[in-house]
């Protein structure tokens, strides 16, 4: 596969992962285990507030073939089938959900050393079409996107951005909404072994004017430890602990406080991830 300047969705995926990813306010547990065949499993329960669901899922890969299919409390069924080369430089993903026969997506992806190009086709009578594009290099990318109902005969999004990238920083802009918003981040790692960084984010709603300013980190405590935080202007104010119990296995401790609420009651997460 191309060493080409990525994906669009990947414009901005760093500093968007460190102040979202692995935060949550529901209890989530998570085993993992593999057979001698090859095939994942995956068993995930969730619980938030009241309510309880969980799943299972199965992965197996074959060649340039993966797939992963779930099954959940609701009965839902979902498959991903992912074929890579079935033309050179491609990536194909298929996807469905049953009992929902509408649900099926075709997405196909084309790799070059200076471009990527995505297409995704709703399989239904009336589709909606995604098309993304990027062009550049691992270090400097432009990119955009669209999506285009043929029912209504507008489209549903379209949004451009740029990311520039070296190797203990990145920066990128990404105008999105429709033209409605901006957004603008930095990460810069802290460390040559890259388990420490620092990001802020500033993004601004042009049809409401309302700017929402943030800032977060993360910190390797050692080896095993690592702690993050987020703060934004708001006063909404997050923060995290991640500790290997054993080898791949982790503990997640989070929690979230609105400093500016008058009821400034906490919530907390708790995730446990364990794999053989």
């Amino acid at each position: 596969m191309s060493k080409g300047p990525g994906l669009y969705t990947d414009i901005g995926k760093k500093a968007k992962d460190l102040l979202t990813k692995d935060y949550c306010s529901d209890q989530k547990l998570t085993v993992s285990s593999y057979s001698s065949a090859g095939v994942a499993l995956t068993s995930t329960a969730v619980k938030k507030g009241g309510l309880s669901t969980g799943d299972v899922a199965a992965l197996y890969k074959y060649k340039n073939t993966i797939i992963d299919v779930k099954l959940d409390t609701a009965s839902i069924i979902s498959a991903t089938l992912t074929f890579t080369d079935i033309l050179p430089y491609t990536k194909t993903i298929a996807s469905f959900k049953l009992p929902n026969y509408n649900s099926g997506k075709l997405e196909v992806q084309y790799f070059h050393d200076h471009a990527t190009l995505t297409t995704a086709v709703a399989l239904k009578q009336s589709p909606i079409i995604d098309v993304s594009a990027i062009v550049g290099t691992p270090s400097i990318a432009f990119g955009a996107e669209a999506g285009y109902d043929t029912t209504s005969g507008g489209f549903t999004k379209y949004a451009a951005g740029i990311s520039v990238t070296r190797s203990d920083s990145s920066a990128s802009v990404i105008l999105g909404d429709k033209g409605d918003s901006i957004k603008a981040s930095y990460l810069h790692h802290l460390d040559l072994l890259k388990k420490s960084a620092a990001v802020a984010e500033i993004t601004r709603k042009f049809s409401t004017n309302e700017n929402t300013f943030t800032v977060g980190g993360s910190f390797a405590v050692d080896h095993l430890t690592q702690v993050k935080a987020r703060l934004n202007n708001h006063g909404k104010l997050g923060a995290l602990l991640q500790h290997e119990i054993i080898p791949k296995s982790v503990l997640t401790i989070s929690g979230e406080i609105d400093t500016k609420a008058l009821d400034k009651n906490p919530r907390f997460g708790l995730a446990i991830a364990l794999k053989p």
